[in-house]
């Protein structure tokens, strides 16, 4: 037996197989390790990736409520339940943010989530249960300048550039439109603004200058102009048209040319206005046009400091297609700025918001005018399309185009550049962004 012993210490054959089994449980624990690493490692991506989401969600309801945290926390439950695939999250807190840098901002959302569940390998070593946590804050931040703003809000493209467009605007444009073809640049137009977004999607294009920045998918934007109400005083009897028929006619416009009983000083109402000469309105005034529109003509020559004009209709409840609308010819000179101070404060043209959108010429505007126009000041027509197909390149330092759609298929460049105090400025664009 002893003899046996000593021959089997001396024989070296299977020696591998004796130190792979010596080494197995090596092997597997590192495997097992390893799988359950890998386990961690997926929940933390899943649940970071719901804590994101759900602060995001937070957010955009605040947005929604005009800044009323109301149902913040419905809003983020429910997209946790859309996009949680971690059914055993063990902690969650919803609030706005305890430490850091936005526990005074009243937009923050924070989102904190954990979870523990005990792996199979690991849990017979392990005495505790792993605690894997999430923490995401978001919050409003500024996403640029804009100048032109599209309220269309439908899945009709809301910004276009066609046709031989040249668009060169200092400063971004932005359309609430929730197509996937929000905005749009075809043909052989060349649009240079930054940045552009839009709450639906954007085309990329050879037409948008290099270097702009695309921001699809972002949050809408809101009506500037919104509080501003249409006039709801109007004289008792007819307001008159006003004509300058010969371009070689100057003519300077005053009480005697508008109806002005019962109207606060400065302020004025005329049936329409047809504009083919020089014709120079008074400062600091309020034009108001009743159930007629504003036509400026090819040799026109208009100025008004302090101006505003005023589309609407003493029928507009009832009758909203009396609204009229602007059409100003591409070879009109045109010398206008905004009131700074007032209700129409910031406002070149304003048109009613109940007037009907549509496709024939009544139902869209058109704003143009010639190389040596200045504008300072807004136009404003929330419910109607505005279109700019001159071809004299108009050009102007500071002007803002609030719409429900803009079109261009003319040349146009603004450098948003607007003196202070003038009442006129571009808007400040936000969008709901991980701050934490």
């Amino acid at each position: 037996m002893i003899s046996f012993f000593r021959k089997l210490w001396r024989d070296k054959r299977g020696n591998a197989l004796v130190i792979a089994a010596a080494a197995l449980p090596l092997v597997l624990g590192s495997a097992g390790l390893a799988s359950d690493t890998i386990q961690w490692a997926l929940w933390k991506r899943q649940l970071q990736r719901a804590a994101d989401s759900g602060a995001i969600a937070g957010v955009y309801q605040i947005a929604e409520a005009a800044g009323a945290r109301t149902g913040v926390t419905d809003a983020v439950n429910r997209d946790l339940s859309y996009n949680s695939h971690i059914a055993y999250t063990t902690t969650k807190v919803i609030g706005q943010p305890t430490s850091g840098s936005y526990t005074a901002d009243p937009y923050a959302v924070n989102v904190q989530l954990s979870v523990q569940k005990k792996l199979s390998f690991s849990g017979m070593f392990m005495s505790f249960t792993p605690t894997i946590t999430a923490n995401a804050t978001a919050t409003i931040v500024p996403s640029g300048e804009y100048c032109v703003i599209s309220l269309e809000n439908t899945s009709v493209t809301g910004i276009s550039a066609t046709g031989n467009a040249d668009v060169d605007l200092g400063c971004g444009m932005i359309t609430n439109s929730t197509s996937l073809t929000a905005a749009v640049a075809t043909g052989s137009s060349d649009v240079n603004a930054s940045p552009i977004a839009a709450v639906g999607g954007i085309p990329a294009s050879t037409h948008w200058a290099s270097g702009t920045v695309l921001m699809p998918f972002t949050m809408a934007q809101d009506d500037p102009f919104a509080t501003v109400p249409a006039p709801s005083t109007f004289p008792t009897s007819n307001c008159p048209n006003y004509r300058v028929n010969n371009p070689n006619d100057t003519d300077a416009f005053d009480a005697t040319d508008a109806n002005v009983t019962g109207l606060a000083a400065n302020t004025y109402c005329v049936g329409s206005l047809t504009l083919n000469g020089t014709t120079t309105f008074p400062a600091n005034s309020t034009i108001i046009i009743d159930g007629g529109s504003l036509d400026v003509g090819a040799q026109a020559n208009v100025s008004c400091t302090g101006c505003t004009f005023v589309l609407t209709s003493r029928t507009a409840a009832t009758n909203p297609s009396s609204i009229g609308n602007v059409n100003i010819n591409g070879g009109a000179n045109l010398n206008l700025s905004a009131p700074s101070t007032g209700t129409y404060k910031g406002i070149i043209i304003y048109q009613d918001r109940r007037a009907q959108d549509g496709t024939n010429a009544n139902q869209q505007n058109t704003l143009n005018g010639n190389s040596s126009s200045f504008f300072q000041g807004a136009f404003y027509f929330p419910s109607q399309q505005v279109t700019y197909n001159g071809t004299a390149g108009m050009t102007t330092n500071c002007m803002q185009l609030v719409a429900r759609r803009v079109l261009y298929s003319g040349n146009m460049s603004i450098s948003n550049s607007c003196p202070a105090n003038s009442g006129a400025n571009s808007f400040a664009g936000k969008k709901v962004r991980l701050v934490e």
